[in-house]
């Protein structure tokens, strides 16, 4: 089954493609809105690309990575692209998705929430290949995604 996994950032999204049944990543990028668009129209290319992509490699089940609700810094780009990435999830052929905070993502891969973030941090090592070259958004993301798969 295919999966997929995002972690929203102020300027854009990092999404990872999991395959659970082989247990590989097969792709993680960037979606990267361009400098010169307004909010409206940012929004818009994240929506408009998640769901190229969601088509692309028939994604099944999703999850994003959200906001921790005692974040200090509220960022409402980024919650805004949370929300735009909820409603191209409902408006695809997606079959479920999850809305995720690091203690509902480490209970889907029932793993422990220092484990997480260790994991996140690089500290911990998860078995999943090239995960050493990825960084903690890029992290974020895969795991997202294998939680995906524990619908």
């Amino acid at each position: 089954m295919i999966t997929i996994g995002i972690r929203a950032q102020p300027l854009g999204v990092v999404f990872a493609i999991y395959d659970s049944e082989k247990r590989i990543t097969v792709n993680v990028e960037e979606i990267k809105i361009p400098a010169a668009f307004g909010v409206p129209e940012g929004l818009k290319y994240v929506r408009s690309n998640l769901l190229d992509v969601l088509r692309e490699y028939k994604v099944k089940h999703a999850g994003v990575r959200v906001t921790e609700p005692s974040a200090r810094g509220l960022n409402i780009q980024r919650v805004q692209i949370e929300g735009v990435v909820q409603e191209a999830f409902a408006s695809s052929t997606v079959s479920s998705f999850y809305v995720g905070q690091i203690s509902s993502i480490s209970r889907r891969l029932e793993m422990d929430r220092k484990n997480f973030k260790a994991m996140i941090s690089g500290e911990k090592d998860s078995g999943i290949e090239g995960w050493a070259e990825q960084g903690a958004l890029q992290r974020e993301a895969i795991l997202c995604a294998m939680g995906a798969a524990h619908v």
